[in-house]
């Protein structure tokens, strides 16, 4: 059995077997995507969270046996491998209990252990460490090693050197070291206190503690960057006494002359090099743990915004609010196309924001606009304002404020110059925003996932890790989506399972340069794209124009002949799938037996229903499925909001300790985690999404601090008012 392969599965619930068909198929160059859509037979029918899990683990578990064999070849090397240390690194479950192992062999900074070994003073402190019964005194033994021309002038000295190495021999014991991160990890206090005299964000930290088990991933977060900011002091403490005691039982022997002198060494290897070392190590595996956490919910918030219902075919009007600059206009048709653009200023007096409303309400007219979205940034407020009014005097047109997080980026960018050459900079996020309301996923894709805030600490990140996680889930939306061939944007296509930002776009290029395309098979005529990234790629895209109505789903082009034979058996053809004539499909294949009709096709139960669902709904878009978007015609104040009154809201952001719902008043109201459910809940997520439609209860509006706090569990069934 691999081992590493039978380590994942107990980790993660699921038969070696499938595991090792997982670690297989990545191996041989096959994606995520792919992998959960098409080898379900293979593994299981995971999904693309577990088998995501499955390569983190799997690329952790491959670098720790890396790291464990040049640990052994280095010590080898040394001459100093022994059989029971061979086997200890060999089983060691983790990275730093491996490390461990190796710290004693590792090549050091010149340290006082050092030098006191460059004397010779190696031999006593073994001697001394060892505390056998019938050992010298150490004052006795020291006599043995004055050596003026190496600096040891008496056996004070020697003793002192001694007591250096044998402080470092306790500070790079593996044992005591995993023995001392299991007491901090249970018992250890994280405080902070006030670094300056002055008010600042961090103000709640300012006499703070709470245990390591304890402590919330936010609050990590906070004490590390408020520390960074100079605004805190940080420190990790466990009672010293319990500490001493853990390497005492590890280290100290009985009875024996050298006990003391031991004792003390330990306690001197403890204050002055165990101590820090272990607080260092305890403070980087609770941010490392935070972090994580951070990132899982960063990912989790991402998922649902990408996978907003797309709001098709209706001519929008994309509005990016601001001040000095004016409020840039850009009115988009149905598939996104630029119609017309302007610039107003309703931010700049009562007589700028009639004028405004005249001439935005004349694109409207002219351009027959339905939908507006208005970018939540500077000036958002003022602009929702002029909106509402506006909206009086322009019946069946809506609007709905949108997150405007990463339109700048976008705007400015080497993307955006290529797609817009003709507008500024300013205009281009107008556009932006636009299409964000029209296709989420389409829009949003182009920006950097980290720049899209739905998050809390990404700056803080590791960076790698946070763009690796972020990106997994932008694959998995986009290929769970479906992309149409010819209409997508090079940075949609990149994002398609086996393709990349060149082929994308060649992909572009060949449809620009020879027509549209009229099948999937003539993607194997771009260049660089060959029958491996064919494969990949060729069921994630889809041509709405091919003869072949396979192309227009998300049948993979292998099993054509498995779905055509599947029709034929059951008296279906083609054509009737064309003619949506085949509504009942799925209970004609389970009255026929699915496992009899799978044999006969020779295919798998679980890719003979994923064809049963594609035939079923050709071209389908997941997404539409989902509770449409919040539009509004008008909205309330601030001030307008009192406890009690109860109002229907969209979910923005899902952080570690509530969530953030848009009510309308253009400052989102935070829902504490207490006060979202009856039950208890370890964290948001686990009942809100970003994207969700909520019922609230106000429970205090601070208009001073713009702070507005509301329940979702005191809301009940409420219908709530829509604002």
């Amino acid at each position: 059995m691999n081992t590493i392969a039978g380590q994942i599965a107990t980790e993660i619930g699921k038969p070696v077997s499938a595991v090792e068909n997982v670690i297989a198929l990545l191996d041989e160059g096959n994606t995520i995507p792919f992998i959960a859509r098409y080898r379900k037979e293979a593994h299981g029918a995971m999904d693309d969270t577990s088998l995501r899990t499955l390569e983190e683990r799997l690329k952790y578990l491959r670098n720790l046996q890396a790291r464990k064999e040049e640990i052994i070849n280095s010590v080898e090397e040394q001459g100093k491998l022994t059989e029971e240390l061979r086997n200890a690194v060999l089983t060691a479950k983790t990275l730093s209990e491996a490390e461990d192992l190796y710290r004693p062999y590792k090549q050091k900074r010149r340290t006082r252990a050092t030098i006191a070994k460059e004397k010779g003073l190696e031999p006593l402190a073994d001697l001394l460490f060892a505390q056998q019964k019938d050992g010298p005194k150490p004052e006795d033994a020291a006599k043995d090693y004055i050596n003026p021309e190496k600096g040891v002038e008496s056996a004070e000295d020697a003793l002192a050197g001694a007591s250096d190495i044998i402080a470092e021999m306790v500070s790079d014991d593996a044992n005591v070291r995993k023995d001392l991160r299991n007491l901090m990890m249970r018992e250890a206090v994280v405080s902070s206190v006030a670094a300056k005299e002055e008010d600042s964000v961090y103000s709640m930290y300012y006499r703070f503690s709470s245990s390591v088990g304890k402590i919330a991933g936010h609050q990590v977060l906070a004490l590390n960057r408020g520390e960074k900011e100079e605004f805190l002091k940080v420190k990790v403490e466990v009672d010293h006494a319990k500490a001493i005691d853990v390497i005492e039982k590890r280290l100290l022997k009985k009875e024996s002359p050298s006990k003391a002198f031991v004792q003390a060494a330990i306690l001197d290897g403890y204050d002055r090099l165990l101590a820090p070392s272990m607080e260092n190590e305890i403070r980087s595996t609770i941010t490392d743990s935070a972090a994580e956490g951070a990132i899982h919910n960063f990912a989790l918030n991402l998922k649902p915004l990408l996978m907003q219902p797309p709001v098709k075919g209706k001519v929008t009007m994309g509005l990016d609010p601001g001040y000095r600059m004016g409020c840039k206009v850009a009115v988009v048709d149905g598939t996104g196309k630029v119609l017309d653009t302007a610039v107003v200023y309703p931010t700049l007096g009562e007589g700028k924001k009639q004028e405004a409303i005249i001439k935005l309400s004349a694109l409207i007219k002219k351009h027959h606009v339905e939908h507006i979205a208005i970018g939540n940034g500077t000036a958002s407020r003022e602009t929702e304002n002029m909106t509402a009014e506006m909206l009086k005097g322009c019946p069946g047109v809506s609007y709905m404020v949108v997150n405007e997080a990463g339109a700048s980026v976008y705007s400015a960018s080497k993307l955006a110059a290529e797609e817009f050459p003709q507008y500024d900079v300013n205009l281009r996020s107008a556009v932006s925003i636009a299409r964000r309301l029209q296709d989420p996923l389409a829009e949003l894709v182009k920006i950097e996932p980290k720049a899209i805030g739905v998050g809390q600490y990404q700056h803080d990140m590791p960076q790698k890790r946070l763009e690796e996680s972020l990106d997994g889930v932008v694959e998995d939306c986009v290929n769970a989506v479906g992309v149409d061939l010819n209409t997508a944007s090079p940075s949609l296509l990149k994002r398609v399972s086996g393709l990349n930002a060149t082929i994308a776009k060649n992909i572009v290029t060949y449809r620009e340069d020879n027509g549209a395309y009229t099948s999937r098979k003539v993607l194997l005529k771009v260049p660089k794209l060959g029958p491996k990234a064919y494969e990949q790629c060729a069921g994630f895209l889809r041509v709405s124009e091919s003869k072949n109505i396979l192309d227009n789903t998300g049948v993979h082009p292998e099993s054509y002949a498995a779905a055509e034979k599947m029709l034929t058996i059951l008296g279906l053809n083609l054509t009737d799938v064309k003619a949506g004539k085949i509504s009942d499909l799925d209970e004609k294949v389970k009255k026929y037996g699915e496992g009899k009709l799978a044999e006969q096709c020779e295919i798998g139960i679980p890719t003979l229903k994923d064809i049963v669902k594609e035939l079923m709904k050709p071209g389908r878009d997941p997404r539409e499925s989902l509770p449409a978007p919040m539009f509004r015609t008008d909205l309330l104040d601030i001030s307008d909001l009192k406890p009690g009154m109860k109002l229907t809201g969209t979910v923005r952001n899902v952080i570690d300790f509530g969530a953030f719902v848009d009510i309308g008043v253009h400052q989102d109201g935070l829902v504490h985690i207490s006060e979202i459910a009856d039950k208890y809940i370890k964290h948001p997520s686990e009942v809100l999404a970003v994207g969700d439609t909520v019922n609230v209860v106000v429970l205090d509006v601070n208009e001073a601090k713009k702070r507005i706090s509301l329940s979702i569990k005191q809301a009940g069934k409420a219908e709530g008012r829509k604002p």
